[in-house]
């Protein structure tokens, strides 16, 4: 049995995995198409939302079976109690791709107000953060996500640095009060993919060390 539940737990990792490269995939392809104010690329990644969801209800059903199945103790207990959350986190952070692809069709044809930089460079970095908390899950080297509150604060403080910026452009020129509003919320979908990431380092902390640590 303990065989049976290692080759189900491999499993349930490889899964986690692609459904994470699949989320942050959405997300940063959002960026990028928001940036070039690409449309096809937009409704491509728009297409995407069902695999997501799709990868959602496997994980949860193969889960709910190795609990029904195995009764894990300890630390696999945690290890599937972790990656309830993570998939909810990481439904998430695809979603807010799609909801950033929505808005970019509604963007195209229209030039952006100013050279786009702190977006992307928040999309940068919270992908870093989405990589490091999976790498962490998989290895259990803690030190992957040792500084991910640091992290997180840069974020937050790129998104209010982005609304400040924008408040002055629309004040300057209202035909700029619809993008710039679209460019604040962007800001504050990656801050929150941002805290989902910092969440998912709260249970893989506490999946290694039976430890509840807070991150933000």
């Amino acid at each position: 049995m303990p065989e049976k539940l290692d080759d189900d737990m491999q499993k349930l990792m490889s899964d986690i995995t692609e459904m994470a490269s699949l989320s942050k995939g959405m997300l940063i392809d959002s960026v990028r198409a928001l940036k070039d104010l690409d449309g096809d690329l937009a409704n491509d990644i728009i297409s995407r939302k069902d695999r997501l969801y799709e990868y959602d209800d496997r994980i949860e059903e193969r889960a709910l079976k190795m609990l029904t199945l195995y009764s894990p103790m300890a630390s696999d207990l945690r290890r599937i109690a972790t990656v309830f959350k993570m998939i909810t986190y990481l439904t998430r952070i695809g979603r807010y791709g799609y909801d950033i692809s929505k808005i970019t069709l509604h963007l195209v044809g229209k030039p952006h107000v100013k050279k786009l930089i702190d977006i992307p460079r928040m999309a940068e970095i919270v992908a870093g953060m989405i990589d490091d908390v999976i790498g962490a899950f998989h290895t259990g080297d803690l030190d992957r996500i040792a500084d991910l509150a640091e992290r997180d604060n840069i974020v937050d403080e790129t998104r209010y640095s982005i609304f400040r910026e924008c408040l002055t452009y629309m004040m300057e020129d209202p035909s700029t009060i619809t993008r710039c509003t679209d460019y604040i919320m962007i800001a504050r979908y990656l801050e929150r993919c941002g805290d989902h990431a910092c969440k998912i380092g709260e249970k893989v902390h506490y999946m290694i060390t039976g430890e509840r640590v807070e991150i933000s």
